[in-house]
């Protein structure tokens, strides 16, 4: 698979053109969907359009933008105008917004081309996208297995070869957790460095846009092009985006020197998988040996993330999915006799178990005398959280733990175990409470031949110093060269 430095090489120099890069691609997604259901829509049109579009822009001598040609997926929860935005929900299967989100209008101008819209668990609520109503989506590994999620039609897209990059959403491991199950890179930055304008929201305050790519050198260069102050975003940082890429250090025998790694002492132990372990440990006295000094480091309340989550995030799910009401837009309920009726039906009939599960969580947090005694609480454990970090970063650079405790599951195995499902998240959940940017690269392979991530954590803005040493460590390993046989 080629890199978006390499595309960019093979535009630039004549050899082929970003037509036919966009064909190539669109015919592997012919070939693969069967197996993959990656997509929930394929753009063929648009594509070929923004395709020839970068071409025409070279014939004319024009300086081409950092994604010019490189073919993108875009996860379906990111408002595309006049393009299905179905968020893997039949309350939304046939939305068409009449508005751009900033991350379309980003990429737009950064010259990428996007083949299509891909797959998630249900308003990105999910660890496997067995949550989505429109389709299964496999792992390009082994295709009994599930990609992740809910961001997993991106990560298998990616994995599988259909796309050189893809967008994702993470609220609590959505971009990490599958990027670990399908091999590929996917980082989750700061909280508001990328605008969240026009991504249909699930929990506003955990909600986060990010690149899935197949190295740290192109996860760099996307953030590049998509970060940045969005005006129509509340929650935007007015913050100075650097050039991620120019910053990779390419001397290998320095990226690592003096860098303070700090193992969390939390992540290890009961309930980790043991070839997780030994993978993670092992890429750990990799970057001791490349001159990084490891600590052992403790998150005390690092444990307590996954409860927090799970009444915070399905909180912030209530009050937002109460718009889908039969009313304004998206599904309705049209054989109901009363008005009631018709919201009660719409919302049963619409929405899928987990976001229902979800909702009814949130409700209940909220409601009169039980808003202190969890929601309140919640929020009060997060700080808590926020600062173990905080003191952490006081004394490392860099924080690395597990992505998941586990590598992909088969598809159909937790669907019955809802509990099982949300363990999925654990190592990627505080992250999010906190707002920090975290990344996962892939560090090895159990015994089923399924791949294993590595999670690396920095402090609020520091994605130069995380993707510089996630990048030390990559280029002087092979996983990240590893391709699954489909």
């Amino acid at each position: 698979m080629l890199s978006i430095k390499q595309i960019r090489h093979t535009l630039t120099t004549k050899e082929r053109s970003a037509k036919e890069i966009a064909q190539e691609f669109l015919e592997r997604i012919d070939r693969l969907e069967p197996q993959l259901h990656s997509f929930v829509t394929v753009t063929p049109e648009v594509a070929i359009a923004q395709a020839q579009a970068i071409d025409d822009a070279i014939a004319a001598g024009e300086e081409l933008p950092a994604l010019a040609g490189i073919p993108m997926g875009m996860k379906d929860n990111m408002c595309v105008k006049g393009m299905p935005t179905t968020c893997g929900s039949k309350m939304l299967q046939n939305f068409v917004p009449p508005y751009e989100a900033t991350i379309t209008t980003k990429l737009r101008s950064a010259g990428a081309v996007m083949v299509g819209k891909t797959n998630l668990d249900e308003f990105a609520m999910g660890s496997s996208t067995e949550n989505s109503a429109i389709a299964l989506t496999a792992n390009p590994w082994n295709t009994e297995y599930v990609p992740g999620g809910s961001s997993g039609g991106s990560a298998a897209a990616v994995a599988g070869g259909e796309c050189v990059i893809a967008t994702g959403s993470d609220t609590g491991g959505s971009i990490r957790q599958p990027a670990s199950f399908c091999g590929v890179v996917g980082l989750k930055p700061t909280y508001g460095l990328v605008s969240r304008f026009g991504l249909v929201a699930f929990a506003s305050s955990l909600d986060q846009i990010g690149p899935f790519a197949r190295s740290v050198e192109d996860a760099a260069i996307f953030l590049g092009a998509i970060a940045g102050y969005d005006p129509r975003d509340s929650t935007s940082i007015k913050a100075d985006v650097p050039d991620y890429a120019a910053l990779l250090t390419p001397d290998l025998t320095q990226s690592l020197k003096g860098k303070k790694i700090g193992v969390i002492t939390e992540t290890f132990g009961e309930g980790l998988d043991s070839e997780v372990e030994v993978a993670v440990r092992k890429a750990i006295a990799h970057m001791e040996s490349m001159g990084a000094e490891v600590y052992e480091i403790s998150c005390p309340r690092f444990r307590y993330g996954l409860p927090t989550y799970y009444i915070i995030a399905p909180s912030e799910a209530s009050a937002n999915l109460a718009r889908y009401d039969g009313v304004k837009y998206g599904f309705r309920d049209k054989n109901s006799a009363t008005l009631l009726s018709m919201y009660e039906n719409t919302r049963e009939q619409g929405f899928g178990a987990e976001v229902k599960r979800r909702i009814m969580i949130g409700t209940y947090v909220l409601s009169a005398g039980y808003y202190d005694a969890y929601y309140l609480k919640a929020q009060k454990v997060r700080t808590l959280i926020v600062q173990d970090f905080q003191k952490a970063f006081e004394q490392v650079d860099v924080l690395v733990c597990p992505t998941a405790p586990t590598t992909a599951f088969k598809a159909g195995s937790k669907t019955e175990d809802p509990l099982g499902m949300y363990l999925s998240d654990l190592m990627t959940i505080p992250v999010n409470l906190a707002g920090l940017p975290g990344i996962s690269i892939p560090c090895g392979f159990d015994s089923k031949g399924m791949p294993i991530g590595l999670q690396m954590i920095s402090n609020v803005l520091r994605e130069d110093v995380l993707l510089q040493v996630s990048y030390g460590y990559e280029q002087s390993t092979q996983w990240h060269q590893q391709s699954p046989n489909i």
